[in-house]
């Protein structure tokens, strides 16, 4: 299995804790936080996962394996390991997957020994999948912090699907539908975040891992409204 994509440290700010903070002080390793981010599809998880990483290199991104194709811009190894379901049958036999889901036709899985690795050597690592595999990780890593992404509207989100030019009217449509489904889940997460002016949810990812995010949290009195007209109908 290749490596996981992973950045070197820079000086972002801290998030340690007193507990980890004594811990460098007797000389410990701390071990790294996992960050979960979840979103419908059509969100914009994609593109705020990478500006979060160029603003905050400390982090490390999990690559997840996946049988669909890959799109034309994609390299293996680089968004997914592009696998055969052959093979991704034979990992999941292995237990060699985190966690592991089937989104529209295809399988998602988040390999366990790389992320394994990373936590244990003080690296904090995002882990981009969808609500089905953020439950099976919220169950064996309790400790993660989990972050689902909104768009600010319906029409948003038919306009960002429409706007990728790689499915057909049908599958569009298709997937609309499944992003509402999946918008159902919000509430099973720490933290949302609203997609509405891309800059701004970058930057309450990056105080979301600076342990600055408490305003952020599902809980906020200013998200019932929206999640109502998200799924409306």
């Amino acid at each position: 299995m290749q490596p996981d994509t992973h950045f070197g440290r820079s000086g972002a700010p801290t998030k340690a804790t007193e507990e980890e903070s004594s811990a460098r002080r007797a000389g410990a390793v701390r071990r790294g936080r996992l960050y979960v981010i979840s979103a419908p599809s059509g969100a914009g998880k994609t593109s705020l996962v990478k500006a979060l990483l160029e603003r905050d290199p400390s982090l490390a991104v999990s690559v997840s394996h996946t049988t669909r194709k890959p799109r034309p811009h994609e390299q293996d190894g680089r968004e997914y390991y592009f696998v055969s379901p052959e093979k991704f049958r034979e990992l999941v036999a292995r237990g060699a997957f985190l966690e592991h889901a089937q989104v529209f036709d295809n399988s998602y899985g988040t390999g366990r020994e790389t992320v394994e690795r990373l936590l244990a050597a003080g690296t904090d690592v995002i882990l981009e999948i969808d609500w089905q595999g953020a439950q099976q990780v919220r169950a064996a890593m309790p400790g993660c912090i989990t972050i689902f992404i909104l768009p600010p509207s319906r029409q948003a989100l038919a306009e960002r699907l429409t706007r990728r030019q790689t499915d057909s009217p049908q599958v569009i449509a298709r997937r609309l539908r499944d992003a509402v489904d999946d918008m159902r889940h919000w509430s099973e997460f720490d933290y949302v975040v609203v997609n509405d002016e891309f800059e701004r949810a970058v930057a309450d990812l990056a105080a979301i891992v600076a342990g600055r995010g408490e305003a952020l949290r599902r809980e906020r009195e200013a998200l019932p409204p929206l999640i109502a007209q998200l799924l409306a109908g």
